[in-house]
């Protein structure tokens, strides 16, 4: 009876024991995956994509690459992204825009999430949801390979300038260790690059494996050691937040990437064929890299701006004539909003407006990116084409309306038959300048991935590593469509001179 009270008393202190290591191990899961209770990952499965947001200047975590004449983003965070779209059994989106501008667009819904070598910090996290950490890498400073014995880490910096990508950690990191040094930022890593040759700055800080993929495709330049404390864990992915769903699915697939060793193995070494120029003879890289190569880009850059400047021309000028006769009637409640819808968009800058009809009014209707890009660049030219027709109207002499009523004209044949021809061949020479300006205006729209003109000479900039050529390309095209418009509206001019 004693042995079987004894064994009773050992099972019991097993069970209890055995609980209590369940519990405890439950308690640590449930602390390392909370339990989902959203329906995002719900909506992306049945939506069937996983929107990806990126910025396409970060080699070799995403880039684009030329490929049979067609931009194709490339890089170890889109092989991520696939991943783990794949795993969800949905297709993946890439959307690609300014690297400051992802966060917004991830929370105003435009994309599902944010792979782009983006670092987990705590002020980000508290905006956002980040997965687990993917991939970890150190920090470096390019500078210019004449200043290799000059420059050490950061403190060789007091007193020069050290550049980094806006919103980046780079910069935060340059504010915070290097306050003897001066900070500027630019928003793409090109540009930085770039910037570096030509002498605007002293050094760029970047990632460790952006700085060497840079630099083996680079003249000039040269990688060292930052010598920054980095206390960030390195780069993660960013989710929506309260989106746990989605963090849960895509920390098992990272659970799969880091089991694997898939980046090191796969995902890294795919993307260093296509960055690497190296390899190949200088007369293969000098073809894979001149601008007619990329003469698909640009044409299709040139088919963009011209449809966007189209559109946005005759809304723009459809608008303006509305908001010119509101302005100029009798009617003081229309009066009113003509004047303070002018006065309004003619005194806020034109970024601030594309940015709020993209994110704000995104958080209520969701607009494509070149749907807003047209709607922006209408709004704003109609509040400047207003005031070009309404001074034209104004420069009619008034015993004109006078002589047109007195001969039983009504006020809207009056304006139509009378005043409106005279104010046209006015206000002709001052309305082929706003259409001008409105084509190189529309070239904003970059900012929030429309594919216009530069949009495309900054990816060719980003693949080629050349960063003048592209832009003197630029430049003769704009050249050329601004002067074939104005010569036109000069033909015009002359037509209603000669009537």
């Amino acid at each position: 009876m004693k042995k079987a009270i004894k064994w009773l008393k050992a099972a019991l202190v097993m069970l209890v024991t055995l609980t209590m290591l369940v519990n405890c191990v439950s308690g640590v899961q449930a602390a390392q995956a909370p339990q989902a209770t959203d329906n995002y990952l719900k909506k992306v499965k049945q939506k069937g994509e996983l929107i990806m947001g990126t910025s396409p200047d970060f080699p070799p975590y995403e880039f684009v690459k030329n490929i049979n004449g067609k931009s194709k983003v490339l890089g170890m965070d889109i092989e991520v992204g696939k991943k783990i779209a794949h795993d969800m059994g949905v297709k993946l989106v890439v959307k690609t825009m300014d690297f400051d501008s992802l966060l917004v667009a991830l929370e105003t819904g435009k994309i599902d999430m944010v792979i782009a070598g983006m670092s987990a910090s705590p002020k980000r996290a508290k905006s956002v949801a980040f997965s687990q950490v993917y991939y970890a890498s150190g920090q470096d400073l390019i500078i210019r390979k004449a200043d290799a014995k000059k420059y050490h880490d950061y403190h060789s910096f007091a007193g020069k300038t050290i550049a980094a990508q806006t919103g980046s950690l780079q910069s935060d990191l340059i504010k915070k260790q290097a306050p003897k040094a001066t900070l500027k930022t630019m928003d793409k890593d090109s540009d930085l690059i770039l910037a570096l040759q030509t002498h605007k700055f002293d050094a760029v800080a970047v990632d460790s494996a952006s700085a060497d993929a840079y630099v083996k495709n680079t003249t000039g330049i040269i990688n060292i050691p930052s010598g920054f404390k980095d206390k960030s864990v390195g780069s993660a992915i960013a989710f929506h937040k309260g989106a746990q769903s989605l963090v849960n699915a895509a920390n098992k697939s990272i659970d799969e990437i880091k089991a694997k060793n898939l980046i090191k193995k796969q995902y890294l070494p795919a993307a260093g064929k296509y960055l690497a120029t190296a390899g190949k003879s200088k007369k293969a890289a000098k073809v894979d890299n001149s601008m007619w190569a990329y003469k698909d880009f640009f044409v299709a850059g040139v088919g963009y701006t011209l449809f966007i400047s189209a559109i946005s021309v005759f809304f723009g000028f459809l608008l303006g004539a509305i908001l010119a006769l509101m302005r100029l009637g009798r009617n003081k409640i229309a009066h009113s909003i003509a004047t303070a819808y002018i006065e309004f968009v003619r005194g806020t800058p034109l970024m601030v407006q594309l940015l709020f009809i993209y994110f704000g009014l995104g958080l209520v209707v969701n607009i494509p990116a070149l749907l807003s890009g047209i709607i922006a660049v209408s709004l704003n030219s109609a509040s400047y084409v207003a005031e070009v027709i309404r001074s034209g109207i104004n420069s009619i002499a008034p015993g004109q309306t006078e002589a047109s009523r007195s001969l039983g004209m009504s006020r809207t044949e009056t304006m139509r038959y009378v005043i409106m021809p005279q104010a046209m061949k006015n206000i002709w020479p001052a309305l082929g300048n706003e259409f001008v300006s409105l084509i190189k205006e529309s070239s904003i729209v970059s900012v929030i991935g429309v594919k216009d003109l530069i949009y495309q000479s900054r990816i060719v900039q980003a693949d080629t590593y050349r960063g003048v050529m592209p832009l003197v390309i630029t430049m003769i095209l704009y050249f050329i469509i601004t002067f074939g418009l104005s010569s036109l509206m000069k033909v015009f001019e002359g037509k209603m001179k000669h009537e």
